[in-house]
């Protein structure tokens, strides 16, 4: 599970129906610059308005597209139901995906023994990686450590997408891991922390921004993950406002607009959430012109060595 991750903006048609044309060309852009994997159907793709169809036609169309790439398909399958997780996250294990992400069931406010049951059920029903989704921010509850180590006992969960945003409780979820002797690859679920997180042992990053800028993010893990953290420090850095401004609205609507202003699909998003007020997409636009990403099609600026040379942390 280490690497870069992106996840998945979903492009929607004027009559709100699911645009799969631009999908097939973000998917074509993702293939091109080598990320480690692509995860349809996750927060970033609107999980919660998309029919249990439309999120079967999203999988469907990123593992055909991506066949034989060596890009690795992790579907976004978790809902606040059990039973219904079980169902998508079974059909889309028998199709093929090389994992499943499941978010901590959302609104419902389970206790930690009933965040268990849910996780191992699902993992008990497929045959593929399951990647924990812990998001407290949006579903208002939060795995513990030691339900994470739990979980981590079970075979088929090998990873955990941690976007609580807070670099110390990584930190104590790694020492717990350790203390038992249990493996567990751990991704930052935010942009913005991906570099403070693999300073302290996280492997990867399941991203908004490498929608737009993927082989900036790939660049950062290699510097990283090679030990070079002064150029890692250059390139989050000169990223970071992207990372800022992706979040000053929403997710997906920065990083859509971002998508629409670089020509890869429109902004359209599904009510209820709203398109960013004129303010905002000034700031996303000035951080996309600061980065040097132009309003013309499909265009990230060429990537990243020659303008790091002379650079300085």
């Amino acid at each position: 599970m280490h690497g870069v991750w992106t996840a998945l903006v979903t492009p929607f048609q004027p009559n709100n129906e699911l645009d799969l044309n631009a999908f097939r060309k973000i998917l074509q852009e993702q293939k091109a610059a080598k990320v480690t994997g692509v995860i349809p159907c996750g927060t970033t793709g609107e999980s919660p308005t998309l029919s249990v169809d439309e999120r079967k036609a999203l999988i469907s169309t990123a593992l055909h597209e991506l066949k034989g790439s060596g890009v690795r398909v992790f579907a976004g399958t978790g809902t606040n139901d059990t039973r219904e997780s079980i169902e998508l996250s079974s059909w889309a294990s028998g199709q093929g995906v090389d994992g499943v992400l499941i978010v901590t069931p959302y609104y419902n406010k389970p206790s930690q023994s009933g965040l268990e049951a849910h996780f191992k059920k699902i993992a008990e029903a497929v045959h593929c990686e399951v990647m924990l989704y812990n998001v407290p921010g949006r579903t208002g509850v939060s795995l513990t450590s030691e339900t994470i180590l739990n979980l981590a006992r079970t075979p088929r969960i090998r990873s955990l997408k941690e976007a609580t945003g807070n670099v110390a409780f990584t930190s104590e979820i790694i020492d717990t891991l350790d203390q038992a002797g249990i493996s567990l690859d751990i991704l930052s679920g935010d942009d913005a922390t991906f570099l403070p997180l693999l300073s302290v042992g996280a492997v990867g990053v399941v991203s908004v921004s490498s929608n737009v800028i993927p082989r900036a993010l790939i660049e950062l893990y290699l510097a990283a993950s090679a030990g070079d953290y002064q150029k890692a420090s250059v390139i989050h850095r000169r990223t970071y406002p992207l990372f800022r401004d992706f979040f000053i609205d929403s997710n997906p609507g920065p990083i859509k607009y971002a998508m629409e202003y670089a020509g890869w699909c429109n902004s359209r998003m599904r009510a209820p959430l709203t398109p960013l007020t004129h303010s905002n997409r000034e700031i996303v636009k000035t951080s996309l012109m600061r980065y040097g990403i132009s309003h013309s099609p499909h265009q990230e600026p060429s990537q990243l060595t020659s303008q790091l040379k002379g650079s300085t942390p």
